[in-house]
């Protein structure tokens, strides 16, 4: 369903009954990406709300530049949506960006937020204290940061590079079809050029505040960007409880390609904390 808030509307899947948790994307995917767990979660008793982000999908993407896709502008849009259900405090769960906007939510509204499960994504702190290695798997977020010189690169020879870095992506087609579109593939990196300064992997660790909720992280040893250091190390920014879990044989997309494990992990975490 559309969802129309002060400023974006968005693309939102509700179902089920019981606890809510919020399941949040990353790019370049849509609410399409939970396909997998809104089913088990709707039958082990919980409520699920998936919304598309703003830039994403079918959601509005707004004129303005970066700034309209800050990360402090996906938080907004998600408290307002909750607002609009009448949604208090819900258990959280993010891939890839959402990951990161999963945090932003755990660090500055904890009560909010009964538990956070970050997937792919740890802390920044951790990742960037994960060594060269992984900041060297995380190349394409400074060339993303350059507006123009991404798109034209991503978009070359009928978007060839573009279709390279999303190849291993079980719904490839599908998730390059909105970003083909005119003004697409620039409103999707915008959450790159907001939330990420340039020069952000050669420059200092930031310092932010931990993380007091409970928190899972899930990180898969296929997944060619983000190692499991960084995901093990990010229970040193969690002053609530923390819980480190690997998948196997998946790379980055589990949710899609690991579908019942990334159920079990879940169902198991948000009873513990329900």
């Amino acid at each position: 369903m559309n969802v129309e808030l002060s400023e974006v509307t968005l693309d939102v899947e509700v179902s089920g009954e019981g606890p809510a948790v919020l399941l949040v994307h990353g790019f370049p995917d849509s609410h399409r990406l939970w396909r997998h767990q809104i089913p088990a979660l709707n039958a082990a008793g919980f409520t699920t709300v998936a919304p598309t982000l703003r830039g994403f999908g079918a959601s509005s993407r707004p004129e303005g530049g970066p700034e309209a896709y800050d990360p402090a502008k996906h938080v907004g849009d998600l408290l307002e949506l909750l607002a609009r259900l009448e949604l208090d405090r819900v258990h959280m769960v993010g891939h890839d960006w959402g990951s990161g906007i999963v945090q932003g939510l755990a660090q500055f509204v904890p009560e909010r937020v009964a538990s956070a499960t970050l997937m792919s994504v740890g802390s920044i702190a951790a990742i960037l204290r994960a060594g060269w290695e992984q900041r060297q798997a995380l190349w394409h977020i400074t060339m993303f940061q350059h507006e123009g010189l991404a798109e034209e690169w991503l978009s070359r020879d009928d978007h060839a590079n573009l279709r390279a870095m999303l190849s291993d992506h079980p719904d490839a087609a599908e998730v390059l079809e909105p970003l083909l579109v005119p003004g697409g593939l620039t409103a999707a990196l915008s959450v790159y050029r907001a939330g990420l300064p340039i020069g952000l992997q050669l420059g200092p660790v930031p310092e932010l505040p931990p993380l007091t909720v409970p928190v899972m992280g899930v990180v898969s040893t296929g997944d060619p960007y983000l190692g499991e250091r960084q995901m093990a190390d990010t229970g040193a920014y969690v002053s609530g409880p923390w819980r480190f879990e690997r998948i196997e044989d998946a790379g980055h997309w589990f949710p899609l390609e690991r579908p019942e494990k990334v159920n079990e992990l879940l169902l198991s975490f948000l009873k513990d904390n329900g």
